[in-house]
């Protein structure tokens, strides 16, 4: 048993082996060697470190995501009640973002396997709970009557926990899959994209207030700000990026959010 996971983690090395041998015949053979296009390497582009920071603007724009939280956490200790029923879900909202911001710039300082996965799960975690508290407000679950809503809230919030630790696991002990992870942050966040859209112009409708739009037009700023993902142009300089400019445009819905 030893010798088979000897010999595959040797064909692992020189798989890897060949494919960067592969990138770099192919730099190398341009006129002039080593300029672009630039070519990415396990779908990874090449970045110029800044101060030790592997991708610096995407920590940069992180820690501005992660003060837009610290922000917004504040205002709502301050100015909320602590007996309004959805405070507690607006602090752990709050909460929730710090982490994960938090951990975005510790995994784009240094792209190591454990910060890789903490990120991930993180932004995993952040998706998820958008899309726990999303009936909660839409529907207003949190109300004790009817007595039925309470039942709601204790299943959808036992359901909800239930399939983070299932996606956990699986990218823990089964497989660390990219295209399963990227399709799981999707659905969940075109479920509560929609969800918040339709609310928002069921309220419009009835109230014709501008601030009645307000949930359906950071659905649509958030949109935006994820098409910049699909462009993957190779970073500007060495440094600006597709992935960095994302976190640049979820900052402005986040301190929107918050009001």
């Amino acid at each position: 048993m030893p010798l088979l996971k000897t010999h595959e983690k040797q064909i692992c090395v020189e798989e890897n082996c060949q494919q960067g041998d592969s990138v770099v015949h192919r730099r190398l053979s341009r006129d002039p060697p080593m300029l672009s296009p630039v070519v990415q390497y396990h779908g990874k582009w090449p970045f110029h470190r800044l101060l030790g920071v592997q991708e610096p603007f995407s920590v940069i724009f992180s820690l501005l995501n992660f003060v837009a939280h610290r922000n917004g956490l504040a205002k709502i200790r301050n100015a909320i009640p602590k007996s309004y029923p959805l405070r507690k879900y607006y602090i752990a909202f709050g909460y929730i973002g710090l982490v994960s911001w938090a951990l975005s710039m510790v995994f784009h300082t240094r792209d190591f396997d454990l910060t890789e996965r903490l990120d991930y799960f993180a932004a995993g975690a952040s998706v998820l709970y958008g899309l726990y508290y999303s009936p909660i407000r839409i529907f207003r679950l949190d109300k004790r009557e009817p007595k039925v809503k309470q039942s709601i809230l204790r299943f959808w919030t036992i359901l909800c926990a239930v399939l983070y630790i299932a996606h956990v696991s699986y990218l823990t002990f089964w497989r660390w899959d990219y295209t399963y992870n990227m399709a799981a942050n999707v659905a969940a966040g075109v479920i509560q994209n929609l969800l918040w859209s339709a609310f928002s112009v069921k309220r419009y409708q009835k109230l014709k207030k501008p601030w009645a739009a307000w949930p359906g037009l950071i659905v649509a700023w958030i949109v935006l700000a994820m098409s910049l993902e699909l462009l993957d142009f190779p970073p500007i300089k060495g440094m600006l990026d597709a992935h960095s400019l994302w976190h640049l445009g979820t900052v402005g819905p986040t301190v929107w959010w918050y009001k």
